[in-house]
């Protein structure tokens, strides 16, 4: 190595340990059950018989990196990058990477370049595919120790930055700062948000609605309030979902309506009168507008819903559709609905959710047995209880 290279080395290595400790001094604070999920350093034997297993030298970076943390655990609580891909220990680089050298030995020599070269290690891992992050370990390359992704369907680029150090340094910025993607702090835990900003400003709140005859796409009406929903719809939202599947029917609906009302204002939906007369009457717990196609509040979100069209606006095209949940549907469908596309548009609709849901304490991640012995007449959990007894649990 040129002591030009050996300079290089250094300042990247050194910026690899100051990055991670501004890294653990943020999830320390604000996410200590993400900093819980970092893996102890990496031994040197250990980093060692991995290059020799895989026949590649690990770049500086990567060494003073596994030193630090020698991946991190698996789960909802795991360190990822911005990716969302979780940093993996230097057994799980092996692992993966001997996979995707696999897939690529079918490949001719021009294809492996682009999409997996036996000179790439994959450092993370996005979990549910195989795409992940890489690093490029070929030496006398311009490109050698530059960060890149992998993805299963076009292959390996690479751009992200010039060295981990750099990449990890980046990383550092934005838990410290305020851009997309931006790091929002839960219940302990690290969560990477890219909401879409809204555009609530267009529309006119003193526009005509059409009449009945008009030739407007009809509104998705919501099923039988009363029909249970299906526990696949509540997976996503994690802890909520078992706040929502356990609180009394009335919190949820008082939550429903709060958070119709948070995103009625966000995707500017609010300005319209037929939308905010129902919105008042939810929250008084008044009667509503009838069901049907041909009223004042459907006739208005029919009529929405096309504009939103043509401005490109599915935020509130989605507020539209998911208003006539919160006017006419099961409260359980309707805030699922409300919290899925508020996710979209809040970096705080966690914090906002639970505190319309009056702030109880936060239960633990529901897992197969919580679904299989709930007990709530408004949820239809009967796959995880049948699959319960059928295992004799």
């Amino acid at each position: 190595m040129s002591v030009r290279a050996s300079r290089v080395s250094r300042i990247t290595t050194d910026l690899v340990q100051t990055s991670w400790d501004r890294i653990d001094r943020w999830l320390r604070e604000y996410a200590p059950r993400t900093f819980a999920s970092l893996g102890p350093p990496a031994t040197d034997e250990e980093i060692r018989a991995a290059e020799a297993e895989l026949d590649l030298t690990f770049p500086p970076d990567l060494v003073a990196s596994l030193r630090r943390h020698n991946g991190a655990l698996g789960g909802v609580e795991a360190f990822q990058f911005t990716t969302h891909d979780r940093l993996l220990g230097v057994r799980e680089i092996v692992e993966a990477t001997r996979g995707l050298r696999g897939i690529a030995a079918d490949l001719d020599e021009e294809e492996r370049e682009y999409y997996w070269h036996q000179g790439y290690l994959k450092i993370g891992s996005y979990g549910v595919t195989s795409d992940g992050l890489s690093i490029d370990c070929r030496a006398g390359r311009g490109s050698h120790g530059a960060i890149g992704r992998f993805f299963d369907e076009t292959g390996t680029d690479f751009g992200r930055a010039d060295s981990l150090g750099a990449y990890v340094a980046k990383l550092a910025d934005q838990l410290e700062g305020d851009k997309n993607p931006r790091a929002v702090a839960f219940n302990g835990r690290l969560i990477w948000e890219s909401p879409s900003a809204a555009s609530p400003e267009w529309g006119s709140p003193d526009g005509p609605i059409p009449g009945p005859e008009a030739q407007l796409p009809p509104l998705a009406l919501p099923g039988d309030p009363a029909e249970p929903l299906m526990v696949g719809y509540l997976l996503g939202l994690q802890e909520f979902g078992a706040l929502v599947a356990t609180l009394p029917r009335e919190r949820v609906a008082e939550a429903a309506h709060k958070q119709m009302r948070r995103l009625a204002v966000e995707t500017g939906l609010a300005k319209y009168t037929e939308v905010g007369t129902a919105l008042e009457a939810l929250e008084r717990g008044e009667a509503v507008p009838p069901r049907g196609q041909s009223g004042p509040l459907s006739l208005r979100l029919r009529h929405v819903i096309v504009q939103a069209g043509t401005q490109r606006d599915d935020l509130r095209r989605w507020a539209a559709e998911t208003m006539a949940h919160a006017v006419w549907g099961s409260p359980h469908q309707a805030l699922y609905k409300i919290a899925t596309t508020r996710s979209r548009l809040s970096f705080d609709w966690r914090a906002e959710l639970l505190a319309d849901l009056g702030n109880p304490p936060i239960p633990p991640m529901p897992d197969d047995h919580f679904w299989a012995v709930l007990r709530n007449p408004a949820i239809d959990a009967s796959y995880y209880a049948n699959r319960y007894a059928r295992d004799g649990g």
